[in-house]
């Protein structure tokens, strides 16, 4: 594997004879920790696939309303594109090097939900108390773990609260029970896992927003997937919706307010 590398950029993506985006000054953008790149992944490839990233994380930032430094969370996050590739998987989160990595020709479409994970995650000893170091905030919420008593954290975890259980609080969500039933059909444990059912509602959250990028999301509506119920359908769908508009809307001030 190679690390992409390039000079400084000297101003704003696409103004004038600015140089062509690449992967290193989408690092710099960002604060991404790193940003790595398969060694079978050409220069064409890398130079088609650089701005479809950029813009897609950007995207990313004006449909959650924040800054620069949500998205690489603090400098905490990493990338990889066209490495480490399984078959049948375009796209996954690694909590241990917390780096989510792109199939080179399987991962558009991918990066919200990935992106997610590691939100996820990053956010578990964040809004929870006694986490495992591997442990996703949605996970421990559902098993109820000890919560960190704060405003942005209530917002959150009404997020999980609207996705996982019913109006009442007191079953599973319209969205759990599908999920669950197709798990038990298909004799596996994946779509109702509680950080699998927040990223594919984020998803669902992103792909309905006014900015649309089929690079950042897309197949929440139409999908095979979709058609089956695994992701968000009707009114939940706009309650989860709403709830994660609320809690973006209120974190992006936040971190703008703090810089």
């Amino acid at each position: 594997m190679t690390q992409e590398t390039a000079q400084e950029p000297n101003g704003a993506f696409g103004q004038g004879s600015e140089p062509t985006m690449d992967f290193t000054r989408i690092r710099r953008h960002f604060d991404f920790r790193s940003i790595e790149i398969g060694r079978w992944v050409t220069r064409a490839e890398r130079e088609r696939a650089a701005p479809r990233f950029f813009q897609a994380l950007y995207d990313l930032m004006g449909i959650l309303d924040g800054p620069e430094m949500l998205i690489s969370l603090r400098g905490s996050l990493s990338l990889q594109y066209g490495i480490g590739g399984r078959p049948g998987v375009s796209a996954h989160y690694n909590p241990a090097t917390r780096c989510f990595s792109l199939a080179k020709n399987a991962g558009p479409g991918s990066i919200a939900h990935e992106w997610f994970h590691a939100f996820d995650h990053y956010m578990a000893d964040k809004a929870m108390r006694g986490t495992a170091p591997g442990a996703f905030a949605s996970r421990a919420w559902l098993n109820e773990a000890a919560t960190q008593s704060h405003p942005l954290n209530e917002l959150l975890f009404d997020c999980f609260h609207t996705i996982l259980l019913d109006a009442d609080g007191a079953g599973p969500s319209p969205l759990f029970t599908v999920s669950a039933a197709t798990d038990q059909r298909l004799g596996t444990v994946y779509f109702s896992q509680p950080e699998e059912l927040c990223a594919r509602a984020f998803e669902a959250f992103v792909q309905d927003s006014a900015i649309q990028n089929p690079f950042l999301v897309k197949g929440t509506r139409h999908s095979k997937e979709a058609q089956m119920g695994l992701y968000p359908q009707g009114e939940q769908r706009r309650r989860i919706n709403a709830a994660f508009e609320r809690y973006f809307r209120t974190l992006g001030a936040a971190l703008q307010r703090c810089g």
